[in-house]
């Protein structure tokens, strides 16, 4: 069966996060030896933030709960990140915590603006930093979430090609969402 694999060739033009369950599938159907899929998972996870997953796959991989110092490294640096962007989003993240300010909301995206701008001092710079907080999480393989705020990210934000990048986002997350259901 791994004659005809094709695999190699499609992961080479996807999206880390798509060609996962790929190799997810190979691993459960035994194709390859579990060593070389752990392997290209991990090579597959350092194009992410999701530094402790591949964490977890180097210390199955070489039996041993030491990881390489550039592991530790790159997850002290997004840890760092996820820090610097929770901070930026808390103020419009407890907004949309609740549901009775959500509902002061209207299909008007001017009139959303103003409003929060005086009741809740949320501006533009905290809407953009909600894309960039989906983005993070995207990354970082927290699917669901990630979608949710880029759904929230469309609903605030007022300039339509920054909005449209929303929707771009938020069908990636809909396609990963998909495929960790099983769906595709």
């Amino acid at each position: 069966m791994a004659n005809y694999d094709l695999t190699a060739r499609l992961i080479a033009q996807m999206d880390c996060h798509l060609a996962l369950p790929m190799l997810e599938y190979l691993q459960e159907r035994k194709v390859y030896p579990d060593e070389q899929i752990l392997q290209g998972k991990i090579c597959l996870l350092s194009g992410t933030n999701m530094v402790d997953y591949a964490m977890d796959i180097h210390k199955s991989l070489h039996g041993t709960e030491d990881v390489p110092a550039d592991m530790v490294a790159r997850r002290s640096e997004v840890v760092e990140r996820l820090r610097s962007l929770q901070e930026a989003v808390s103020p419009i993240v407890a907004f949309l915590s609740n549901p009775q300010l959500v509902q002061e909301l209207r299909a008007d995206k001017q009139y959303n603006i103003h409003i929060l701008q005086e009741r809740h001092r949320i501006g533009p710079e905290q809407i953009e930093a909600l894309y960039q907080y989906a983005k993070f999480q995207f990354e970082c393989g927290m699917y669901s979430e990630a979608a949710d705020f880029l759904s929230q990210y469309r609903a605030l934000c007022t300039d339509s090609e920054r909005s449209s990048v929303g929707k771009a986002g938020s069908r990636d997350t809909d396609a990963e969402l998909g495929c960790c259901a099983g769906g595709a």
